[in-house]
């Protein structure tokens, strides 16, 4: 078989599979679209990659591109983060602060895990897609921006929706063009480029061997493009050498993950996961990692490639639906 074209995607990262080209080819459709785009994946896949290139192809790539995650940032801070504040608003509020909203003007703004921001947030963000000018926290003076707004998320938004977690109007004016990154185990062929692009921003000297890459094309990669970083890691901190063999690879065990997309699904004669049942597959794969990490939360928030508070509070959920809950989930790392 011949070896796979090898393409940029950003200026950050290469696709080398082709359903990572075809979706590189609706990202450079939908960069010269002036519309909202939600892009949706597993944990680790490359999303904030897939939401620079949209900035990249598109005419704003000369303006700014400000990227926020939306669990990241604690949720008394969170409104002023994003929308600024003014001198007074609140305690310690010595001077103007412009939100990182108003940095993104004429830009491009990133919101990874916008499934965690909370609905105050979100009714201010729907008069941004609007392009209705907002109030800084504490202002009288409304601010208008031109911006636009890429949102990424690993959660079924429809879903967060039917719960009433999530605003209706907000999910369909983000869902404008949605963008599906595949999981790594359905893109076999990136596989072997990434992780030596990974060990070449490491150490270019280093090499991998042939068994090296044949047993990391081989992994079903749970934490995706993350979980591959941290093998080629662990890895070269393993080799004496420049050359990464077979032994001085470390992966985890895995389960089987049926695949995400429906005809594969069919064509192999699996029941498709049905959006519904996605919450249930996620929390097996948190659940898992917890175990495997023997109770380390932060340690398996690292691994699935999500922020310590974005894994405590699905703990939480899970401790509330569950009284006979694993004692694992009870350890703190």
């Amino acid at each position: 078989m011949d070896a796979p074209t090898i393409v940029i995607m950003d200026a950050l990262t290469i696709v080398a599979s082709e359903p990572m080209k075809a979706v590189l080819r609706r990202v450079q459709r939908a960069s010269k679209l002036p519309a909202a785009v939600l892009v949706m994946g597993e944990t680790g896949t490359g999303k904030e990659h897939v939401g620079r290139a949209i900035h990249f192809y598109s005419q704003r790539n000369v303006g700014p591109w400000v990227d926020v995650n939306c669990a990241a940032i604690p949720e008394h801070l969170i409104e002023s983060e994003l929308f600024g504040y003014e001198k007074g608003a609140f305690s310690g509020a010595n001077s103007v602060k412009p939100g990182l909203v108003e940095l993104a003007d004429r830009g491009t703004i990133f919101l990874d895990e916008i499934g965690e921001l909370d609905a105050k947030l979100q009714a201010k963000l729907l008069r941004v897609l609007d392009r209705t000018p907002f109030y800084r926290l504490g202002g009288v003076r409304k601010v208008s921006v031109d911006v636009r707004v890429v949102a990424a998320t690993n959660q079924p938004l429809e879903l967060l929706v039917e719960q009433g977690r999530f605003r209706r109007d907000l999910y369909h004016r983000l869902s404008q063009v949605i963008i599906h990154v595949p999981p790594l185990r359905e893109r076999r062929d990136d596989i072997a480029p990434l992780a030596r692009l990974f060990l070449r921003q490491l150490d270019p000297d280093a090499f991998l061997t042939e068994k090296a890459i044949a047993a990391l094309r081989n992994h079903t990669w749970l934490g995706n493009a993350r979980e591959l970083r941290n093998a080629v890691t662990a890895g070269l901190l393993a080799a004496e050498g420049a050359a990464i063999d077979i032994e001085h690879i470390t992966l985890s065990p895995c389960a089987n993950v049926p695949p995400s997309d429906p005809a594969a699904s069919a064509a192999e004669g699996q029941d498709f996961v049905q959006p519904a049942n996605l919450a249930d597959r996620e929390r097996e794969i948190i659940l898992d990692m917890l175990e495997r990490m023997g109770g380390n939360q932060g340690r398996a928030a690292q691994v699935l490639g999500i922020s310590p508070r974005t894994l405590y509070r699905k703990l939480k959920v899970y401790r509330a639906g569950e009284s006979n809950a694993p004692q694992s989930l009870t350890t703190v790392g």
